[in-house]
């Protein structure tokens, strides 16, 4: 299952007797998983990229599992004691593959939102297989590997670009707050060997830092039990799929603004 994936180093982890219900009632689906998910890059500038909203690497995911019929879905179920409703609880999930006469699979991508994004996936998926509703859930974030490469990747951005101050951040579109700015003046002061390694490690420490949706967080939660014992699929995105051959003029650039204290926004 997955070639792929596995091929190109993603990470692929069944739980509760996932990887049996997957591959006999729906090979078909997780062969669109593969494939979808198995022709994923990222261009380093979309890691950089600033701006609000979802990320790109989210809304392709998205436009290309919808293609192959994995739409969004909303659930609601319904308790009732002698035909009156007395309870009503309705769960949204992005994407869900309806197999029919076989069972419903659903899927949450979370490239890089605020951890806990992890415990709300995880009970909806909990609570709708117990209700009969959903056969299997399936997370995709951002894999082991990635988390760890990511201030790596982002050094050899700022190496590449030649960033050596703060106006060569701003030159980029990008819009960092006086608090990041402070921040990397601290690494620099601190013994940071140049702009570019400071600058990468304080960018990436705000925005794909501990506290937000990667594979260590996922993999905390399922081994404590959280969404048990609904039968699940984790994929990681590992580091090799990003890519350093985008121009710069495609870097997406964000709006005109004075910076603010605020937190750069998740993805």
């Amino acid at each position: 299952m997955f070639p792929t994936l596995l091929e190109r180093g993603f990470q692929v982890e069944f739980l509760s007797h996932a990887r049996a219900i997957l591959g006999v009632d729906f090979p078909d689906a997780m062969a669109e998983l593969d494939a979808v998910i198995g022709a994923l890059s990222i261009p380093v500038t979309e890691i950089v990229g600033s701006g609000g909203g979802e990320a790109k690497i989210t809304q392709r995911l998205r436009r290309s599992l919808a293609e192959h019929g994995w739409e969004k879905a909303h659930f609601t179920i319904e308790k009732r004691v002698n035909g009156k409703r007395r309870e009503s609880i309705s769960h949204e999930v992005d994407h869900v593959r309806d197999v029919p006469g076989v069972g419903v699979i659903a899927l949450e991508i979370e490239w890089n939102n605020k951890d806990p994004f992890f415990d709300r996936d995880l009970e909806n998926f909990k609570r709708l297989h117990a209700e009969g509703v959903i056969s299997v859930g399936v997370i995709v974030t951002r894999g082991r590997s990635l988390q760890d490469e990511m201030v790596p990747l982002v050094r050899r951005f700022a190496q590449s670009r030649g960033l050596t101050c703060d106006a060569d951040v701003l030159a980029l579109g990008l819009r960092p707050t006086t608090r990041q700015q402070d921040d990397v003046a601290r690494r620099m002061a601190g013994g940071a060997p140049s702009f570019a390694e400071a600058w990468a490690a304080s960018f990436c420490q705000d925005k794909y830092g501990a506290a937000t949706t990667h594979w260590r967080k996922l993999e905390d939660r399922v081994h404590r039990g959280v969404g048990n014992p609904c039968p699940l699929l984790l994929i990681g995105i590992p580091a090799s799929v990003v890519t350093f051959d985008v121009p710069l003029s495609e870097m997406p650039k964000a709006p005109v603004q004075e910076p603010v204290e605020a937190e750069l926004p998740f993805f």
